[in-house]
């Protein structure tokens, strides 16, 4: 079956570029940054976003980890990694990514479109990644250090004030070692087909069921019982004079 494609400056990709404020040399670059394997894969001979996916993932850790470092010059380095690794996580790529309606412009398989590809996390953090790295090739780093400020600000603002909630598994593990002297450890069910499944998490310290969560993806279900066990934890603690401070 021959290839289809579709022109490189159709209506979709020109309308994201005036959403990004960026003008592209190259806007074929842009027409890459927008093709999911699935679609490469169906239409045959056509290079697909992983390399610009690559690209766009250093980009964009430097940036952000350039923003926290100035934006809060007395954080310590722990506190600056937590951040950043929020700021970058698929959840908050993904947020930042349906903000700015990217998941309309992505090409996707038609198997990936069936399961609701256009809202998934993964590929629309991919999808986004791979913009990144296409205005940076075509543009350079201070146009694409611009486009991550002005997309990631609110991100980042947000994340500085959170505290534990920028990675509830890490602060559960400080807080059951420091108030039981174990870890936790977390057991994972699932259920439905596999293009709609909902995982159910339960995080359990000394073998006791602390927090329980759901997710679409078994990382998620696992944050969200490592957040109901934290402040369980913390709350218990606190009630018997225990003062926590892990932030």
């Amino acid at each position: 079956m021959a290839a289809t494609t579709d022109p490189v400056d159709r209506p979709g990709a020109a309308a994201l570029a005036a959403t990004l404020d960026v003008h592209f040399d190259d806007p074929g670059l842009l027409e890459r940054a927008l093709t999911h394997r699935s679609w490469a894969f169906e239409n045959g001979g056509v290079q697909p976003n992983e390399r610009l996916e690559f690209l766009g993932d250093a980009v964009l850790g430097l940036v952000v980890a350039d923003e926290i470092f100035h934006a809060h010059p007395e954080e310590q380095e722990g506190r600056l990694a937590k951040v950043r690794a929020a700021a970058v996580k698929s959840e908050s790529l993904a947020a930042v990514a349906r903000a700015i309606g990217l998941g309309a412009y992505l090409k996707l398989g038609r198997g990936e479109i069936g399961s609701g590809g256009h809202d998934k996390d993964s590929i629309l953090a991919d999808g986004l990644e791979a913009v990144i790295g296409a205005v940076y090739l075509d543009q350079g780093f201070a146009t694409a250090y611009d486009l991550v400020q002005r997309l990631f600000a609110e991100t980042l603002s947000e994340l500085a004030e959170r505290g534990a909630a920028l990675d509830y598994k890490t602060s559960l593990q400080e807080l059951a070692a420091a108030l039981h002297g174990a870890l936790p450890r977390y057991e994972v069910s699932e259920r439905g087909p596999d293009h709609l499944k909902t995982f159910t998490a339960r995080a359990l310290v000394d073998d006791r069921d602390v927090g329980r969560g759901e997710g679409r993806s078994k990382k998620q279900a696992e944050q969200r019982a490592a957040r109901e066990a934290y402040l369980a934890l913390k709350a218990a603690a606190e009630a018997d004079g225990r003062t926590v401070a892990l932030d």
